[in-house]
């Protein structure tokens, strides 16, 4: 058996780099899985998704259009409307979300800390 190299070891894996390069940014996460039920209008995506601004969401969607992760539709009207869906590859997240949500609810309380019972 070879000798590893400790530091080698422990280097993050690149898949989870990638990961966290693009959900470690602030709002992903909740604009995809606001879009998890089905395609959403802009406007009631930015009203879904208290806080962030127009221009954070616009970056954002265009982002995660550039991954391949969400779709643009434009609706010609009147009056023109513009919504967002999840390609097939978005809509895979949503275990990862489901199980996220889960762990949250069961480790994280009101203010992101661990209840005390938890740590160790």
């Amino acid at each position: 058996m070879a000798d590893h190299d400790e530091a080698v070891c422990r280097q993050v894996d690149g898949g989870m780099t990638r990961v966290f390069e693009l959900f470690g940014k602030r709002w992903t996460g909740l604009i995809v899985a606001t879009l998890m039920p089905g395609p959403v209008h802009f406007a009631d995506l930015r009203r879904a998704i208290t806080g962030i601004s127009e221009r954070m969401l616009s970056d954002r969607l265009m982002e995660l259009a550039a991954t391949g992760l969400v779709v643009r539709e434009v609706d010609a009207g009147p009056p023109l409307r513009v919504s967002y869906r999840l390609t097939e590859a978005g809509r895979a997240m949503e275990p990862a979300l489901v199980e996220l949500g889960r762990w949250a609810e069961t480790y994280l309380v009101e203010g992101g800390q661990c209840p005390e019972r938890f740590r160790k």
